[in-house]
């Protein structure tokens, strides 16, 4: 069994911290490459393998979240929308409590979560004008990369409605801080990300419904850049920012969601194509609630896994405060070998923890069957997820 993830990697914190703003700043400034150029440049470099952190003792307020090991396969978590915080709005000791209570949770070879949010140190914004009202823009220092880090993510993706907000320059410097922290990113055009973990693989593909992202709207593109990451990878993880947000929009139906005026996507259709072109799970965040999971072809679809953090920024009323960690293991061949939700909640003011209620459960089993049917994911009172019926 490869050595914990954590410490597989070298460097510490305070190596990290050393990166200063104005160092990140050189490395976006001396690049005459746009985001989507950086982005390729990720691409044609494979990521040095990654190894599995040790399962925690399941409790019974926690559930047992661990999916079983298997010979050759790939451990994964993935979690909902994660927001550091929006300048001049930052939590105490840049943030390096942010993770706390649930760092022992982000376990894996893969650990994936939807950054939305920028992190730069450009001031301004050109997105929302002085009048608007409804409308946001986040971002945090550059150096807040090394708290994703230190948490236990290994990718981040960048395929949503917040990168952008400090435009160009901010999706340069987020790149820029993400790669210095020793962490990927995915989700720009044309972008497959790669990582590999042992003798596997495995590609991550990101999606939203914007031009600074891979198109979730352009569906046969989509299938495309898919069928095309599966003809080398062994296994293929499709991310998608997807649907309208908010507690009224906690089901999905079928057919193109409009949100703000904007289209959101399809994501039932566009989750289907990219499965039936080779992706092995679609793992979903944006709609800042938890949404169904379905089984289709034998893999698994999670349209929305919530909110996980969102410090000062994010509503944590109701079920817009209820998010979790899903954790699923894949063999070699995408085969489904097991897989967890860990109900989590933003605890006051945005910052996440282990649900002792684990409402995320019997939430997500609820609309599961009522959405999806029997294709609808089975969710044990300890958070087991499946096996596959559809």
């Amino acid at each position: 069994m490869p050595p914990p993830r954590r410490s597989s990697r070298p460097g510490s914190a305070l190596l990290l911290r050393l990166l200063s703003t104005a160092t990140l700043w050189l490395v976006a400034a001396c690049s005459a490459d746009s985001p989507v150029d950086q982005a390729a440049a990720q691409e044609s470099t494979p990521s040095a393998s990654a190894g599995t952190e040790a399962t925690p003792e399941p409790t019974p307020s926690t559930t047992s979240s661990a999916p079983p090991e298997s010979e050759a396969g790939v451990a994964i978590s993935a979690v909902g929308d994660v927001i550091m915080g929006a300048t001049p709005e930052l939590p105490p000791d840049d943030g390096r409590h942010l993770f706390d209570a649930v760092a022992d949770r982000l376990f894996g070879d893969i650990v994936l979560g939807n950054l939305d949010q920028a992190l730069t140190d450009v001031a301004t914004s050109d997105k929302c004008g002085g009048d608007s009202s409804g409308c946001f823009a986040f971002r945090a220092p550059p150096w807040y990369a090394m708290v994703l880090d230190e948490a236990g993510f290994t990718v981040m993706n960048l395929a949503n409605n917040h990168t952008h907000d400090f435009g160009d320059q901010g999706v340069l410097d987020t790149q820029a801080a993400l790669s210095a922290a020793g962490l990927q990113y995915t989700g720009m055009p044309g972008q497959i990300t790669w990582q590999d973990v042992g003798s596997l693989r495995v590609a991550i593909v990101g999606f939203a419904p914007y031009g600074w992202s891979q198109s979730l709207l352009d569906i046969p593109a989509a299938v495309q850049l898919v069928a095309s990451a599966d003809e080398e990878a062994d296994l293929v993880l499709v991310t998608i920012h997807a649907g309208a947000e908010g507690v009224d929009y906690t089901h999905v139906r079928p057919g193109s969601e409009i949100f703000l005026g904007e289209n959101r996507g399809d994501a039932v259709a566009f989750s289907h194509a990219v499965i039936d072109a080779g992706a092995d799970a679609v793992l979903g965040a944006g709609p800042h609630v938890l949404r169904g999971m379905e089984w289709y072809r034998g893999r698994l679809i999670a349209y929305s896994m919530g909110n996980f953090l969102g410090y000062e920024t994010l509503s944590n009323a109701g079920p817009a405060g209820i998010g979790g960690i899903v954790s699923l293991r894949l063999t070699s061949d995408g085969t489904w070998d097991g897989g967890s939700l860990v109900g989590t909640v933003m605890a006051d003011p945005g910052v996440p923890q282990i649900d002792p209620a684990q409402q995320a459960l019997a939430m997500v089993r609820v609309l599961s069957s009522a959405d999806f049917g029997p294709c609808g994911v089975g969710i044990s009172p300890t958070g087991t997820l499946g096996p596959p019926t559809c």
